[in-house]
């Protein structure tokens, strides 16, 4: 059921100004698909011009307040983002031996644990080289769409660091732990069905496999580990989230936090002091994190009509936390899942006449509606899973399996034969074992 909630009596950007918002998030879902050359040179220059539509109307008005907020949220998600892609690249995994069904599961369970410390985009950064190389002799498009699954989405639904969404979350004021209080059974749940159906369907390709494979693949494995340092600036990055709150609230330039200032230094030492055979042996470059800085310029600035709009209560209110899941879910897939969280946790606080912009109102959402805050925290990062373009890891994963010469699934067969008939009924069934 859909319930409108009456307008109330403040100053709202005019309906249009959703376009740019629209607009940007369709150019990222499509534009890859029927436009790939074109969005390849030129996505920077839609994107931050999609954004300045949005900077000019604010600033003709000199309403610079909005505009300040989401360059300090820009800033500190960049730093969290980049400061883990960085000093992921430093450190290498080397695998010697091949992999079985258990250790490929054994694999995949550690990798999702790993993306709620170092996040999903450094933990899939680190971890998908030795992937394929451990499965090289029997590698399928299977193997990635699992990894994307596990390692790139829903492994990181524990922690703010995990994912995307959940860091915005935090940067509004949702308690650091406060997602793996309320989240842990659904994680445990949906990443325990994940690996159940990986595990019988590698046991399946193993058994497939020729004599010789399964006997390469049955010989000891050993995993060689260089970088190590580089682990010293990653506790620095955990620190910086830490940092009593005062601190944190500390301002420079308006924009610029301590922690976020804490983070660039942690990413620099990383790069300067990490050998350059790491990073070679890692093909690290700077392109997938250049890639979601241009895009999140034009998302942060886009999304601030439709953020005051949906907290204004000039929504749609959804009536049941399974709305929100299913609501914030299905966009999640297809189109960016971390402004998806925000557009519906504005949406559901507005409904309560709460703003997102308060700390203190998301301290108290949280607190009196945790079910629709839960629903719309798993509902952007498990869904996010869905397609390729439901989250960051997820290409940059596909790109590196092609250009490793895996046979990849595309777009189409990717929805069709994996999110629909596996991933889909899995999160069907958590939703309504844990929301509802």
């Amino acid at each position: 059921m859909v319930a409108i909630i009456a307008s109330t009596a403040v100053s709202l950007p005019p309906y249009w100004m959703l376009c740019p918002f629209v607009l940007l998030l369709l150019s990222i879902a499509l534009m890859p698909l029927f436009a790939a050359h074109f969005w390849e040179h030129h996505y920077p220059k839609v994107a931050i011009g999609l954004g300045l539509v949005i900077a000019a109307y604010f600033g003709f008005q000199s309403d610079w307040q909005p505009l300040v907020h989401a360059g300090h949220e820009y800033v500190s998600f960049m730093a969290l983002v980049g400061s883990l892609f960085v000093i992921s690249g430093g450190i290498n995994i080397r695998v010697k031996g091949e992999a079985t069904p258990f250790r490929n599961t054994l694999f995949l369970a550690i990798g999702a644990l790993l993306s709620n410390v170092i996040g999903t985009t450094g933990a899939s950064m680190l971890m998908i080289r030795p992937w394929i190389r451990m499965n090289k002799y029997r590698i399928t498009g299977q193997h990635i769409v699992f990894f994307i699954f596990v390692v790139s989405n829903c492994g990181g639904a524990l922690t703010p660091i995990g994912d995307p969404p959940l860091f915005l979350g935090f940067l509004r004021g949702v308690p650091f732990w406060w997602v793996l209080e309320h989240a842990w059974l659904g994680w445990l749940l949906t990443l325990g069905l994940l690996l159940t159906v990986f595990y019988v369907l590698d046991t399946y390709n193993f058994r497939r496999a020729p004599q010789e494979v399964r006997e390469k693949e049955t010989q000891e494995e050993s995993f060689h580990f260089r970088g190590l340092p580089n682990l010293v600036f990653l506790a620095l990055v955990l620190v910086a989230v830490f940092l009593p709150k005062s601190v944190q609230e500390t301002m420079l330039v308006g924009i610029f936090s301590i922690p976020a200032l804490v983070m660039i230094a942690a990413a620099v030492g990383s790069y300067l002091t990490s050998k350059a055979d790491i990073h070679a042996a890692n093909d690290f470059n700077f392109g997938p994190v250049k890639e979601v800085g241009y895009l999140f310029v034009g998302i942060f600035l886009t999304m601030i009509p439709a953020l005051q709009i949906l907290q204004s209560g000039q929504a749609v209110e959804l009536s049941s936390p399974m709305g929100y899941y299913f609501a914030t879910g299905s966009l999640s897939a297809f189109l960016d899942n971390a402004p998806t969280y925000l557009s519906f946790l504005a949406a559901a606080m507005g409904a309560e006449h709460l703003s997102v912009d308060s700390t203190a109102d998301v301290i108290l959402f949280a607190k009196n509606h945790p079910q629709t805050l839960i629903a719309i925290s798993l509902g952007a990062v498990f869904f996010g899973a869905g397609s390729y373009i439901g989250n960051g890891p997820n290409f940059m994963v596909k790109a590196i399996a092609d250009k490793s010469k895996v046979n990849t699934p595309d777009f189409l067969r990717f929805v069709w034969q994996f999110s629909i008939p596996i991933l889909l009924p899995i999160l069907i069934l958590v939703g309504w074992l844990i929301i509802h």
